[in-house]
């Protein structure tokens, strides 16, 4: 099980971090995006080459404007 953003998810072992995204409907050329796995920041540049692992705690941060 993929826990992401802190939730259970039907994401599985083996998908890219790339293909998380897409099912968040978030383009990989999103500016102001940025994603954690297990507490690590994975860059943009391997996003389509980083497979998740059983297990994986996976967070999606967006930046926000405002106050």
């Amino acid at each position: 099980m993929i826990r992401l953003n802190g939730q259970d998810s039907d994401v599985r072992a083996g998908e890219s971090v790339a293909e998380v995204l897409g099912r968040l409907d978030v383009p990989s050329d999103a500016r102001g995006v940025a994603v954690a796995v297990d507490g690590e920041v994975v860059p943009r540049a391997q996003w389509d080459s980083f497979m998740l692992q059983e297990h994986a705690r996976v967070e999606v941060l967006s930046a926000m404007q405002g106050g």
